[in-house]
């Protein structure tokens, strides 16, 4: 909305201006140079178009500007000719507009091609007849103009003027199709052909039949009208789409990669065909290696991911071209191109697709010395965990991914451990074969990890699935091996390896800092150096075969409880097994206990920089009592621990089967589209470069013409703009296209006053951006009219639309306004529901930093339900696995969501079911951006408002 005093603040601001002094300005125009009437003209023009007219200025830029030799001041002439107002408060023609036309016939005979071009351009601005009537002869003369320019812009203005009033011209079609037998130029032509397609279709499908031949000759923008006259075609006559199918296949050869992916998108419009739509994914896979640009690949993504849902078993056979895109450094293109890779796993790809990532995962080794760490370590957890994927889809790759992964187990960065663990743990429950070979590869890299996590994962799994009696003492030398001599002192330790070695006490001990990160005292390293002397090995080595000693030496007293539990079971196995002698059996339980005891002394030891919680001590305490107690609790601690993991895979199976049902579900085919009953067609056929094309599949297939969007318009919304009492009333309807929003404006003159200069002038505030200004209309009493405008949206963010109405009023002299409703972007309109890991979940809530905190004031008194209606009135999904909120009488869920921009949307619920049945608690948001945190968050605070009100 652009008031009195933003329009002056706007001329004030403009470079040159000094002042409204109109007489100077006129003085300017009269007897200043070429650049002084350039800035004066350039003046009067920023004036007009803010709402200020000068008066008399028409005649001054009739008499000095029009006729002056300077061309870009006569540029600017017709620019200025173009907003003028060339009516008078009656309607009627202004006679100066004689002068005008007489100056532009001028302008289109002049000898300066320049000057003709510029002219002619200037005429598909004019929209009265009375002023195009007399140009018509002088504009027909420049399509046989020497200079391509010339005659391309004839063209345009002859396409304008016949659009317009079609009296002036009316043999156009016969005028244009004899200019396009003649004509050379590629643009001319383009020109020409918009023109005929548009004017007398029949003429156009004539001649593109004519010179089918030689369509690979014509320029892109040509091919290009030429695939929309297709689509056109096609869209009112169905029957003829088997027709055009030769031409399109031809257009897939072009050199254009615009032309290629319009003719690959026409394709896929027309036929359902096998051949066709092999031929359209081969078209957008040639384009993936060769057009550089993230945001083209990402579109070519997007339409190989659309045709998935209906041609799974065709892209099934292209899926190594589409793997090709993982050559491309944006993580954003890897992610997607991995993910469309995984929904065409088949057996007879899935060698062939694992092969590739393994490839891709050994690259990366050698990319850290060249490519930002943190950039490979996303791309390296990408391929661990397409690997994952795949192998539980397809376990006969399975071997070989555990051998594959094993080089990343010790990896340095910390996630993709993480990554490789989980994914021994999911095998060794999944298929009982390959245990022996997963538990043999952890024996061999567990004490090179440095990841915490990961190790307690890696001794949760030798704990829970050694149960053969080798892989049992394998396992249980192993631990203890890793833990080295007790007790856990540093001290002791000392003097222990020197009573053993017999190497005297250095005399002093000071900290230093190893080569892993740990600390140890300057004693230890040198009683280390010399044992190394003797057995051959380093200190490097030395530290890195007890790692896990290193862990409980620094009170990561997680891993001391990890140590002794899996140590426990160890021990209840092998008691349970047959033929292990029984001093064995009594010697590992001394053994045990000596390790309990010891992490237990270590935790309680003052000198601890990180002191032993309550839980800790009791899990180890519970670790001695079982082993030293003559009861049998065997089953405790070795069933329910997989037990509780195998509910988490079969519910988590669950969650994934009944995801691919509602993706297959909303897959179907809607109602109206056409049922093909292929007994009830014949057999004909079309030859194409690609193989036969059915004709009658293609005629019987529904099509949907335009590039498709991954996100299908929604359903349209109609707000009121204005009142029924104003002068103007008008009405929007507001269509979100995914990154568009369509705004319809109906607008009706409810006055009997004509209503000139009406202008729409609307803004927005937000990440919206006005693609184009509505031009001024006059309305007559008692009429309608329709004005179309495009918003463009850059990210999730609550934006609004608002604007008003400026229109003059025939019968009087002072512009009117009318102030209208704002438009409300809903965020919503962008947030789909998207699935994510919980490490992946982790790792974004620490990194985003925006959060919204939002209290729990709700009505609900179920859990259940209010999870529920955060789900839905979010728009997100639930990571979370439900079914025990009302049994545990708290709630604590994670949620997720992605925005059509790439924007991740994470939420944290918390709440507790008080003794009054009443909930309490808080609802947290992170994003990387604050405006979807905000938006996310006053929704839910409006909708739990409406529910607590009863709206």
């Amino acid at each position: 909305m652009t008031t009195a005093l933003e329009r002056q603040c706007t001329l004030l601001l403009q470079p040159g201006m000094q002042g409204d002094d109109l007489s100077s300005l006129k003085q300017q125009l009269e007897t200043g140079s070429a650049e002084e009437k350039q800035e004066a003209l350039k003046h009067a023009i920023f004036m007009h178009l803010s709402g200020e007219p000068v008066p008399g200025m028409l005649m001054l830029v009739i008499r000095f500007v029009l006729p002056h030799e300077d061309t870009h001041l006569r540029k600017l002439g017709l620019y200025y000719l173009e907003i003028a107002d060339k009516h008078d408060s009656e309607g009627k023609m202004l006679p100066e507009m004689i002068l005008v036309c007489n100056m532009v016939r001028n302008e289109l005979v002049h000898p300066n091609e320049y000057t003709r071009g510029n002219a002619l351009r200037f005429v598909c601005k004019i929209h009265d007849a009375e002023i195009l009537e007399p140009l018509i002869p002088a504009i027909r003369q420049n399509l046989e103009h020497r200079h391509s320019f010339v005659r391309r812009n004839a063209v345009q203005a002859i396409l304008t003027i016949f659009e317009k009033f079609e009296f002036l011209i009316p043999d156009a079609a016969e005028l244009v199709e004899e200019f396009l037998a003649n004509e050379g130029d590629l643009a001319a032509k383009r020109n020409a052909f918009v023109m005929l397609c548009q004017s007398d279709q029949e003429r156009a499908i004539a001649y593109l039949n004519r010179n089918a031949d030689e369509i690979l000759v014509w320029g892109a923008t040509l091919q290009l009208s030429v695939l929309e006259l297709v689509r056109r075609v096609c869209r009112t006559n169905p029957m003829e789409k088997g027709h055009y199918m030769k031409i399109i296949f031809s257009l897939l050869q072009s050199s254009s990669a615009a032309v290629v992916y319009e003719a690959a998108n026409t394709i896929t419009a027309l036929s359902n065909a096998p051949s066709a739509v092999r031929a359209a994914a081969q078209c957008y896979s040639n384009l993936l290696v060769s057009q550089s640009e993230t945001t083209v690949k990402l579109i070519l993504l997007e339409r190989i991911w659309e045709l998935r849902k209906s041609h799974m078993n065709v892209l099934q056979e292209l899926v190594m071209d589409f793997l090709r895109a993982l050559a491309c450094p944006s993580l954003e293109i890897r992610k997607k191109g991995t993910e469309l890779a995984m929904e065409l796993l088949t057996k007879r790809n899935v060698e062939e697709v694992m092969g590739i990532l393994w490839k891709e995962l050994v690259r990366t080794i050698s990319l850290d010395k060249t490519v930002e760490g943190q950039a490979v370590v996303k791309y390296r957890q990408l391929l661990i965990k397409a690997v994952h994927m795949g192998c539980m889809r397809f376990p006969e790759v399975c071997e070989s991914a555990v051998n594959v992964l094993a080089n990343f187990f010790s990896d340095s960065y910390d996630e993709v451990a993480n990554d490789v663990v989980l994914f021994y743990r999911e095998v060794c429950e999944r298929y009982p074969d390959l245990r022996a070979t997963v538990l043999s590869k952890l024996r061999a890299t567990v004490p090179s990890v440095s990841n915490a996590n990961a190790v307690r994962v890696a001794l949760w799994v030798l704990g829970s699935y050694s149960e053969d009696l080798k892989d049992i003492k394998e396992a249980l030398d192993a631990i203890v091996s890793w833990i080295g001599q007790l007790p856990l002192a540093i001290n002791v330790d000392k003097e222990t390896e020197d009573r053993e070695d017999k190497e005297p006490q250095p005399r002093k001990t000071r900290p230093v800092v190893l080569e892993d990160g740990t600390y140890a005292s300057q004693a230890a390293v040198s009683t280390s150096e010399a044992k190394g002397k003797r057995d051959g090995t380093t200190q490097s080595q030395r530290l890195s075969d007890s790692s896990i000693r290193d862990f409980l030496l620094r009170g990561e007293n997680t891993i001391g409880v990890a140590v002794c539990t899996a140590l426990t079971k160890l021990w209840f196995r092998l008691k349970g097994a047959e033929g292990v002698p029984v001093k064995f059996v009594n010697r590992l339980r001394a053994q045990v206990m000596l390790v309990c005891t010891s992490v237990l002394q270590k935790g309680k030891s003052s000198d601890d920089s990180i002191p032993m919680d309550k839980g800790t001590r009791e899990r180890l305490i519970s670790c001695i009592n079982a082993v030293s107690s003559s009861g049998d609790s065997s089953d405790v601690w070795l069933n329910s621990s997989l037990y509780a993991f195998d509910d988490l895979v079969r519910m988590k199976d669950k969650e994934r089967d009944d995801l691919a049902a509602e993706k297959a579900k909303s897959m179907q085919s809607p109602v109206q589209d056409v049922i093909d009953f292929r007994l009830l067609r014949s057999r004909r056929t079309n030859k194409t470069p690609y193989g036969d094309v059915d004709v009658d599949q293609v005629a019987l297939t529904s099509a949907t013409f335009g590039t498709s969007q991954s996100k299908a318009i929604q359903p349209s919304r109609v707000v009121q703009l204005t009142g029924m009492s104003d002068a103007v009333y008008a009405e929007a309807q507001i269509t979100v296209q995914q990154y568009d929003i369509i705004i319809d404006v109906l607008i009706i003159n409810t006055t009997t006053d004509t209503l000139q200069n009406l202008t729409l002038e609307i803004a927005t505030m937000g990440d919206l951006r006005l693609c184009e200004r509505p031009q001024a209309c006059t309305m007559s009493p008692g009429s309608t009219k329709k004005i179309r405008t495009n918003v463009k949206v850059s990210s999730t963010e609550s934006g609004i639309i608002f604007g008003n109405i400026v229109y003059d009023v025939a019968s009087g002299s002072q512009s009117k306004c009318i102030i209208l409703n704002d438009i409300h972007v809903d965020v919503m309109d962008y947030i789909e529901p998207r699935e994510v890991s919980d490490a992946d979940f982790r790792s974004m809530w620490a990194e985003f930093e925006w959060e919204n905190k939002v209290a729990v004031n709700t009505s609900f008194t179920d859990l259940a339900t209010f999870l529920n209606f955060i789900t839905e009135c979010t728009n997100m999904r639930c990571l979370t696995l439900r079914g025990i909120e009302e049994e545990s009488g708290y709630l604590a869920a994670n949620l997720y969501a992605r925005s059509a921009f790439g924007e991740d949307a994470l939420l944290n619920l918390c709440v507790e079911k008080l003794s009054d049945g009443s909930l309490s608690g808080n609802i947290r948001i992170r994003s990387k951006t604050q405006g979807i945190a905000l938006s996310l968050g006053d929704r839910i605070t409006l909708r739990q408002s409406n529910v607590t009100e009863g709206k």
